[in-house]
């Protein structure tokens, strides 16, 4: 979650209505493995009944094997076509797309290490040690085939010839792209004892292939630096890298992955490898939370197409998923995640059937019940995974849901009846989950049949707004009412309405939502809001366009703060994500000498008015709260649009926005002491 400084009159807002309801997948995620805190427990897998998949390829990989489909296009003039967009995301997709290569010469056995280096000047350096790329004269286009592979499009080794089992790249276009969007690209080969070099500047040779010289390894080195007259002013972001090749290392246990920065004075390295695999996977996204049991695991092949998956329950509300296909997230799901979902609702409730967990008269658990508290890592590997568009965000390959659903009956339900005791601990957990919907259910029931969420019925301390255009209305919502007094009197009645909050504020990230319903606090925001709570939340329906969190500018102002958007993010997820919510920055200070005052927000503020205004020793009114303010004065500052100052919150992690979510607000006490030790420097001490 971000928080961005924005004019409230020029906000720009993209409607990205989500369903909290779905299963939820968080592979697309660009700092969600970026902490480093985790020591993996490597499980011993020697006496267990699974498949492992062997993706060595016994083909060669020569000239012969690099088939090209057609020429290179204008890639540098829709590059939004090829890499998604030229934002952050889109230049750090030149990266992954030069990597993923390296990969899968990893998967074919003929590669354990991969260097990924951000040097001083932007450039990017990847470096493998596979076989290399071919350097023979390829025999179709009569010229090198290092040359082709980087400056035509579909030009690669994964079309067939039996160069590779397995791969994500399957479009080839990956590195004749990066070369395409790249000021300059320099590409090393090291095969059959020579090494080899040639250089490309904005997808075009400017040093043909030469040979350089002996060499007594095997691999390729890429550097490329990207162009600025695609990308602009771009800065790679290390967190962001570090989780997706932390990622891929999980994804592929075989290799090593050594991340570098030598931008700083102090070079950043991390050494990626992980022994267990997608079960070190799990193992870290539940390591703030207590988990149930330990992870299981199941592995299958069938044919050419291998499954694994691992899951992990822990004690908390929330669902973390991540499927892939081919070492690639796919960040919309596909068949292998529609696969998955239905198959574990069927094995948990056969399951709950046969133990008398569910009794005859019961109804089947839903499959929000059992993906309640669920961790798991969906990873399938198929000859020809059928992806939507080149940045692959979907699966669409039928047969592998026919696959994941088989595999996840037999073997899951194998394992339940093999371990009662981790069986208990999830049907428990599901039937908890179940029965707190159920009062959610009959609360949100109860509360409709008293006219209250589906009429018109409003807070009684709500006071409305004139106009009827949501797209126009703002709601305040105010901590106390003696602020809140002081907004009804100053505010703008035909679009700004009121509502103030008293009474101790819900901890939602403790409690279920059949809690917020009876909460007297969090019950008026989703009267006002009108467009309902949960799975029922429909933004159509939504009363005010700009949601405004006003709080005192303290500490407890900032505890209310976080409760309040823990609530909206947990339980009305797509007002976040729609770009509604704002909060509202109230001045710390009044400067004044006479009749003439500024508001300063901080204690810099203060000292740039003195210089502006020349005064040596003005006057010095600190606000403690909102409530000291006057009517006119909370207007002046913090609710008129052409002199306000607020912050836009922007979900643009979900999945670091739901872990520091636990580790503030969650149970565990210890890492959020941690995290506050570490943090303690940044903070801002109320005295």
């Amino acid at each position: 979650m971000k928080f961005a400084d924005q004019g409230a009159e020029n906000l720009q807002h993209e409607n990205n209505e989500g369903n909290i309801d779905e299963i939820i997948n968080l592979a697309d995620d660009p700092r969600a493995l970026a902490d480093d805190d985790f020591t993996e427990q490597v499980v011993d897998l020697s006496d267990g009944d699974y498949d492992f998949l062997d993706t060595t390829s016994t083909g060669s990989y020569d000239e012969e094997d690099i088939q090209v489909l057609e020429g290179l296009e204008a890639v540098r003039k829709r590059p939004g076509m090829y890499i998604g967009d030229t934002s952050a995301r889109g230049l750090h997709h030149l990266i992954y797309e030069i990597v993923a290569n390296s990969v899968d010469e990893a998967l074919a056995g003929r590669c354990d290490t991969i260097d990924i280096t951000i040097n001083p000047d932007n450039s990017v350096t990847i470096v493998d040690n596979g076989s290399g790329i071919p350097v023979g004269i390829h025999p179709k286009m009569g010229i090198s085939t290092v040359e082709v592979v980087h400056t035509i499009l579909h030009a690669g080794g994964k079309f067939g010839g039996g160069a590779y089992s397995f791969s994500g790249g399957l479009h080839g276009v990956g590195a004749s792209v990066v070369n395409a969007l790249s000021e300059w690209m320099e590409v090393t080969v090291c095969r059959e004892y020579r090494q080899y070099n040639i250089r490309f500047e904005r997808g075009l040779t400017v040093r043909p292939l030469t040979e350089v010289g002996p060499c007594e390894a095997t691999g390729t080195t890429t550097s490329f630096k990207p162009d600025y007259q695609i990308f602009g002013d771009f800065e790679y972001d290390f967190n962001m890298m570090l989780t997706r090749y932390r990622e891929m290392a999980f994804l592929n246990k075989e290799v090593t992955i050594r991340l570098k920065d030598n931008r700083g004075n102090l070079p950043v390295e991390r050494v990626l490898h992980y022994e267990g695999g997608i079960i070190s996977f799990v193992e870290y996204l539940n390591k703030h939370k207590g988990v149930l049991h330990k992870p299981i695991y199941i592995a299958s092949q069938n044919d050419d197409c291998f499954v694994e998956v691992a899951i992990q329950y822990n004690g908390s509300y929330a669902e973390n998923v991540y499927s892939y296909a081919n070492n690639i997230a796919t960040i919309e799901g596909g068949t292998h995640l529609t696969g998955f979902k239905s198959a574990l609702t069927k094995v948990v409730n056969d399951y709950a059937r046969k133990y008398n967990f569910l009794k005859p008269t019961d109804k089947n658990l839903q499959g929000e019940d059992v993906r309640e508290g669920l961790g798991a890592i969906i990873s399938v590997k198929l000859p020809v995974p059928q992806f939507e568009g080149q940045t692959k965000t979907k699966l669409g390959n039928a047969e592998i849901r026919t696959m994941v659903e088989s595999v996840i009956n037999d073997k899951l339900a194998a394992f339940l009846e093999e371990t009662p005791a981790t069986s208990k601990a999830i049907l428990e957990k599901c039937l908890s989950a179940s029965h707190a919907r159920e009062a959610a259910r009959k609360a949100r029931d109860m509360t409709r049949r008293k006219n209250v969420l589906e009429s018109n019925a409003l807070p009684g301390k709500l006071a409305d707004c004139q106009e009827i255009d949501p797209t126009f209305c703002e709601l305040f919502i105010v901590e106390g009412d003696s602020a809140g007094g002081s907004a009804k009197g100053g505010r703008e009645r035909k679009y700004q309405a009121i509502l103030p909050l008293w009474g101790k504020m819900l901890n939602v990230e403790k409690a279920r939502i059949d809690k917020v319903y009876g909460n007297e606090k969090l019950l008026p925001i989703v009267l006002a809001l009108g467009a309902g709570i949960g799975t029922d939340f429909d933004l159509e329906k939504l009363r005010y366009h700009k949601v405004i969190l006003m709080a005192d500018a303290d500490v407890d102002g900032s505890h209310i703060r976080t409760l309040l958007l823990t609530f909206l993010f947990r339980h009305m997820r797509p007002l976040v994500e729609a770009g509604h919510v704002y909060i509202a920055c109230p001045p710390l200070f009044r400067v004044y000498e006479g009749n003439t005052s500024f508001y300063a927000y901080n204690e810099q503020d203060v000292e740039e008015i003195k210089q502006k205004t020349g005064w040596k020793d003005p006057k010095l009114q600190r606000y403690k709260g909102l409530g000291e303010m006057s009517s006119e004065q909370l207007w002046e500052t913090t609710m008129n649009p052409e002199t306000r100052k607020l912050i836009q919150v922007e979900l643009v992690d979900a999945q670091a926005a739901d872990e520091t979510f636990t580790l503030l607000m969650g149970d565990k006490v210890e890492p959020r002491r941690e995290f506050i030790q570490e943090n303690a420097k940044f903070a801002h001490a109320d005295i």
